[in-house]
């Protein structure tokens, strides 16, 4: 089967283009670094052609609202025109969970522009909506940095590592559309501000962590169940003290 997966070489790209690959699929990963750019058009219709399946886990470089909001209607857009032309038969988006109830944002407002574009489009469809990645810890602190403190609600969150999203979307891939949402997420739940600050103080990072029911997550305040799934969700089976002890290994390596 000849799959393509947008945003190839990023994060989850990667990890899916090669668990698809060991599979004996044909994979294109499909990136403006490869020549193939869903914003622009690039090389859109020829990766496509032939294509059963198309996987879109693209990001936006900017989370500026005007950018982003520009990047995921126009990729979404030029992507869902690119397959019904050459006939692909399931559209698999990454989205995030708990989207529509974030619309304070101006990312989850364009996360949910792109949702919203792939229901109305023709291709039959299935929306993956995953919570957060253990790897993106380190950015979630950073940009609730206030040059005094990480400042951050302790509302429920249930990450999950990028590993495990990889063989979601792969299963998902080869699985028949769904034309819905389902979810993925981790094995355990945390407060936000606890698990940041078990984060820290595991890579030696000394600044101090405050919990503030007010603070907002990416422009967003949060209810105590913002972040997490609903019941039904597909859980990966890696826990947060064994991505720790992954991550260890990886960096001595």
């Amino acid at each position: 089967m000849k799959i393509v997966v947008i945003g190839g070489t990023g994060l989850i790209g990667l990890k899916t283009v090669a668990l698809l690959k060991t599979q004996g699929h044909n994979v294109v990963a499909a990136s403006p670094a490869t020549g193939i750019n869903a914003v622009t058009g690039e090389g859109l219709d020829a990766a496509l052609k032939g294509a059963e399946v198309v996987l879109d886990l693209a990001n936006s470089p900017s989370f500026e609202d005007d950018a982003v909001m520009a990047f995921f209607k126009t990729a979404g857009t030029n992507l869902l025109y690119a397959e019904q032309a050459a006939g692909v038969r399931h559209h698999v988006a990454l989205s995030v969970v708990g989207t529509k109830n974030l619309q304070d944002s101006g990312y989850f407002r364009a996360k949910q522009a792109q949702e919203d574009l792939i229901k109305a489009g023709n291709i039959p469809f299935t929306i993956i909506q995953s919570t957060q990645f253990f790897e993106f810890l380190g950015s979630i602190a950073g940009s609730a940095f206030d040059g005094e403190a990480v400042r951050l609600s302790n509302a429920r969150v249930q990450p999950i590592t990028s590993q495990d999203v990889a063989a979601a979307v792969a299963r998902v891939a080869l699985a028949a559309p769904t034309n819905g949402t389902v979810e993925i997420a981790g094995p355990q739940q945390f407060g936000l501000c606890d698990l940041v600050e078990r984060y820290l103080a595991h890579t030696g990072d000394v600044r101090p962590v405050i919990c503030d029911a007010h603070a907002r997550y990416f422009g967003v305040v949060l209810s105590e169940y913002s972040l997490v799934p609903g019941t039904g969700a597909s859980l990966g089976p890696t826990t947060f003290e064994k991505w720790l002890g992954q991550s260890v290994l990886a960096k001595s390596a």
